[in-house]
């Protein structure tokens, strides 16, 4: 068995930070994988390293046993490993993103060293208790450089305040409900369809909840910079309505002007509502709203890698579901459609749609000029792959204006 040969090979050879090694990813299955040595600590419970695995993204870094690692690696073993695990990435899933495209080396370098490790392992939320997966520059009374890293960060699902211990947001809790306080985001509620229920918030305009939202996403999205600077900003924020009140599932921020016309500029569900279809409704909804200002849009790049994932399946199953009809349409004269036609139905720019229907191959060249080939059976098999609309949007119950800058 591999575990056997890989553990005759170990030696207490001393790893410092940078060097690459195998360790066992998930033990149970007996998972060797590369990782990268972050850091180490020694504690009660002996050697610690904080590891990056280079398979999979920065969310996954974690502090593991030196028990479980290869001190003794070679760069054979490395390259194998590679070969081994290479061959079992899905490239529909785009699971290694790179959630940094666009920062220049210098930017990335500063970025890595600023955020490697997280400073909040777990925040709860409600009657929730989620890990975090990056590192989140909280307010200097909260959190300072140096400080120990927070076990558990206790957040108000209401108001986002940020607390270090339990009692403290008891306290705060009872505060709240003798105030009798609002149980919802702050701003307009211009969405409410069954129990999902979406905010329009302005950053100008409610400040601190914005930028205490902005925390709280960096602890999921690497890439994230907008901190600080939210008055430029729309927040779009969705709610799951129950009796107890508004309880934040996600969110999409969007510029009051954006020159380059994108009509998101983040977007983040909880991990705790993850793959209940609020990532495809927050998708969705944002272009609904491009629909009422009449115009088309496009997501602000750098994307997350869960962000691009979910905005390729959305483009592919949205354009495919409209190829689909006019490909069964009897009259050959009306199988036809343009990029433009597309556009202005979706209201996706027309370069996501090129580069979407390039990449599922219904875009293709012929005879000096691209056209857009509605083969059906190309169609029934890309539509298969992009799985389902998710928790949906109903357009007649949105009750919302585009923002006029009154200055």
């Amino acid at each position: 068995r591999r575990s056997s040969s890989v553990r005759m090979q170990q030696t207490e050879r001393e790893l410092k930070p940078k060097d690459r090694v195998l360790a066992l990813w998930k033990p149970e299955d007996d998972d060797w994988r590369e990782c990268e040595i972050i850091s180490k600590n020694v504690t009660e419970n002996g050697l610690m390293y904080y590891v990056h695995w280079s398979d999979f993204n920065r969310r996954n870094d974690n502090w593991i046993s030196a028990a479980l690692v290869n001190h003794a690696t070679t760069k054979e073993q490395l390259k194998d490993n590679k070969t081994r695990t290479d061959a079992k990435k899905d490239d529909w899933q785009h699971e290694n993103h790179d959630d940094h495209e666009g920062l220049d080396e210098a930017s990335l370098k500063e970025h890595e060293e600023v955020t490697k490790i997280k400073n909040v392992n777990k925040i709860q939320m409600g009657k929730f208790i989620v890990e975090t997966w990056y590192f989140s520059p909280l307010p200097r009374e909260i959190w300072k450089n140096e400080s120990e890293v927070i076990e558990i960060l206790y957040v108000c699902e209401f108001t986002l305040n940020f607390y270090k211990t339990k009692s403290e947001l008891e306290r705060h809790q009872c505060r709240f409900r003798e105030q009798n306080a609002a149980r919802h985001p702050p701003g307009d509620e211009i969405y409410r369809s069954d129990k999902v229920s979406v905010f329009e918030v302005d950053g100008a305009k409610s400040k601190i909840w914005c930028q205490n939202l902005c925390y709280l996403a960096k602890m999921f999205l690497d890439h994230k910079t907008l901190y600080f600077d939210v008055d430029p900003f729309l927040f779009y924020v969705v709610c799951e309505v129950d009796e107890q009140g508004c309880h934040v599932v996600g969110y999409f921020s969007k510029e009051k002007e954006s020159e380059m016309d994108y009509n998101l500029a983040c977007i983040l569900t909880l991990p705790q509502h993850q793959r209940k279809g609020y990532g495809k409704f927050i998708i969705s909804f944002s272009y609904s709203l491009s629909k009422i200002e009449g115009k088309s849009g496009s997501p602000e790049k750098p994307l997350s890698d869960m962000g691009r994932v979910s905005y390729e399946s959305h483009w592919a199953r949205e354009l495919l579901k409209i190829l689909k009809v006019i490909g069964e349409n009897p009259d050959p004269a009306k199988r036809v459609i343009s990029i433009d036609d597309l556009s202005e139905e979706t209201a996706f720019s027309k370069d996501d749609i090129e580069a979407t229907l390039k990449r599922i191959h219904l875009l293709q060249p012929h005879k000096g000029q691209w056209i857009i080939n509605i083969n059906p059976h190309l169609v029934d098999y890309w539509l298969a792959r992009c799985g389902g609309d998710g928790v949906t949007v109903d357009a007649d119950k949105i009750h919302w204006m585009p923002y006029i800058n009154s200055t």
